[in-house]
């Protein structure tokens, strides 16, 4: 594994590999970049992140030749989109994998299949975490605010986290406050079978609902990242659901269980979610006790990760060490090769 380096001193470059900010929506765009350059860091924003038409920033040629720039951009330490969106996948066959270069990616939702691709297939951790346009409040929480400990940890050292103690129920966009978030229910990471458990392995994160089309492409052999990367050593997922119903949910982990990608993995870590929808009957909490059952490893639910925030920053490629009881969770990542 290769782990890139970044300080507070360089260039964080802004594109929109997904989704660009909508003519009405860039005044907050803006603000959050005024957050950014308030707190010291330097920005590079690209023409893409200004621009949104049919579901996506721009063309996927587009999308990609900016994000290649940036890459090879020696100024940029920090790839930080705005945001995610619906059509990240079409601009990959684009990205010039062979010469990215070790620096930060960071983001999450639609963000992650560039995350997990770039992971996958050249072994350069990236950051599933926070998104650039929730950093536009006066402060952030504790637990997104962990971001640039992540991603200042070096190559052989580690960094903690701790459970959230309040999670978001419900985005109130009407309702600014100098703290983006409004955290006010009582955060619990429940346990299939209700029981203390620890795991440990190499993490990968992602929306489940757009990772899994990563199977049977050549940016998804997670097999091959082990053998390669990973010296073989068991898997940890960190998986979230944005929108798909509790059979989407199943019919996806059943794939991604056929496809391999569950070969070797000592535990899944599942974000909370507004999206689990019971259909006749069918909860979420039978998909993962399912899951669970089948796999014999131990599955972690309603954690600090994906659209249901505050979230964690989860580093793709690290070795973690995870403990869950009484509601509560820790997460020791070591920036391990």
């Amino acid at each position: 594994m290769i782990y890139p380096t970044w300080d507070k001193s360089a260039n964080i470059g802004v594109t929109a590999p997904s989704s660009g900010v909508s003519p009405e929506l860039h005044d907050m765009m803006k603000l959050a970049i005024r957050r950014m350059e308030e707190k010291g860091f330097s920005l590079t924003v690209g023409p893409t992140v200004w621009t949104q038409h049919k579901a996506k920033s721009a063309p996927a040629s587009t999308r990609a030749n900016e994000f290649n720039e940036m890459m090879a951009d020696d100024r940029i330490g920090l790839i930080f989109p705005p945001w995610g969106g619906e059509l990240l996948i079409e601009m990959l066959e684009n990205v010039r994998f062979e010469d990215i270069r070790p620096k930060w990616i960071l983001g999450y939702s639609d963000l992650s299949v560039l995350l997990l691709a770039v992971t996958l297939t050249t072994g350069i951790a990236t950051a599933h975490g926070t998104n650039l346009i929730d950093l536009r409040g006066d402060y952030s929480d504790e637990t997104s605010a962990k971001w640039q400990a992540a991603l200042s940890t070096r190559q052989g050292e580690s960094v903690t986290q701790y459970s959230s103690p309040l999670y978001q129920k419900e985005w109130t966009h009407d309702t600014p406050s100098p703290c983006v978030f409004h955290l006010q229910e009582p955060t619990e990471w429940r346990v299939v079978g209700n029981r203390a458990v620890t795991m440990q392995g190499r993490v990968l994160a992602g929306c489940i609902d757009v990772v899994r089309h990563l199977i049977g492409t050549p940016y998804g052999d997670v097999q091959r990242f082990r053998r390669q990367f990973a010296h073989d050593e068991p898997i940890v997922w960190v998986l979230e659901n944005c929108e798909i119903s509790t059979v989407d949910l199943r019919r996806s982990l059943v794939q991604m269980k056929l496809a391999g990608w569950f070969d070797d993995c000592s535990g899944i870590l599942f974000g909370r979610s507004s999206a689990n929808r019971p259909v006749d009957g069918y909860t979420v909490e039978d998909v993962y006790e399912e899951l669970s059952e089948e796999l014999r490893i131990p599955i972690v639910y309603d954690i600090d990760c994906g659209h249901v925030p505050p979230q964690m920053t989860f580093v793709n490629g690290a070795y973690a060490e995870i403990e869950v009881a009484e509601g509560k969770g820790t997460v020791k990542q070591t920036f391990l090769p």
